[in-house]
């Protein structure tokens, strides 16, 4: 069987699981979940390498409706950058749900190459008789090259997407050495890793504008010393973070550092603190200097 090559974008609008079915494609954490909106800012690529193809995905932020800030209108200009120079796009839908959001997220797509429906969150569906007039009402609305209904969570029916993905990918060379999973660098996992965790951690005490800066990444021996200041926005959500008597702050750290050495293989040595930035997703230099494209 020939080898086949290519990049796919993953996209969508937030939280119909982007993320999640990265990592379960490439079989490794490498972009950040949680239930907050807006977690994905970055364009994340994840390698998956089998024997007779080589898959980069890029996963985009989900595409922002609201909250007209200098950080959203970076994170649109990914996603639509991202779309230009793909072999394929997976279309992510929650499956029963569509929406004007949705459909905003549909009109941005190209005509010209090949866009694969993936319903995800299949385990959540009761009435799977309701799936069928539901497929039918989304491709209504597009002409899809296919529509595989996942559950990413669960692994089901990764595969078969897999092997959609390739019957539209070019023969070719890996792109990547077989043993790469992302191409970003361990200090932007690293901060991305702890940013995850505030979110997790400070349900919905902390809005969306909080970044994660690493001001120190060194490796002495097998050891990783990384220093992170979480970047909040306003004097009032310093204590949230930080929590009673530094509870909250150590948590983050500690589950960070846990997931860090799980990704990095090896120990790791964490430092984290808080530092307020005022207004700074609205300043589209402070937006550059926190490392958005």
């Amino acid at each position: 069987m020939e080898f086949r090559t290519g990049y796919i974008a993953i996209v969508g609008r937030p939280n119909v699981g982007k993320s999640t079915l990265l990592n379960h494609l490439v079989g490794q954490k490498i972009s950040i979940t949680s239930r907050k909106a807006q977690t994905t800012r970055h364009r994340i690529v994840g390698i998956r390498t089998d024997a007779d193809g080589q898959y980069v995905f890029v996963d985009t932020p989900g595409f922002q409706m609201q909250h007209q800030s200098a950080l959203n209108r970076v994170m649109n200009r990914t996603v639509t950058q991202s779309l230009s120079d793909v072999d394929v796009v997976l279309f992510v839908l929650e499956a029963m749900r569509f929406d004007e959001r949705d459909e905003k997220v549909l009109a941005l797509l190209p005509r010209d190459q090949p866009v694969v429906l993936v319903l995800n969150k299949l385990d959540l569906v009761r009435d799977k008789g309701t799936l069928l007039p539901f497929i039918e009402k989304v491709s209504a609305a597009f002409q899809f090259a296919a529509i595989i209904p996942v559950s990413a969570k669960r692994d089901a029916q990764l595969p078969d997407l897999v092997q959609e993905i390739r019957r539209h990918l070019k023969e070719g060379e890996p792109i990547f050495g077989e043993d790469e999973i992302t191409d970003r660098s361990e200090r932007f996992l690293a901060a991305e890793i702890v940013r995850e965790k505030v979110f997790r951690l400070s349900g919905d005490e902390i809005p969306y504008s909080v970044s994660v800066e690493i001001e120190k990444f060194e490796t002495v021996g097998e050891l990783r010393r990384i220093f992170a200041a979480i970047i909040v926005d306003k004097e009032s959500q310093k204590p949230i973070l930080i929590g009673k008597k530094g509870e909250k702050l150590k948590e983050i750290g500690t589950q960070a550092r846990l997931d860090m050495e799980k990704l990095f293989d090896g120990k790791v040595y964490l430092e984290v603190w808080v530092k307020v930035k005022s207004g700074w997703a609205d300043d589209e230099r402070a937006v550059k200097s926190l490392g958005y494209e």
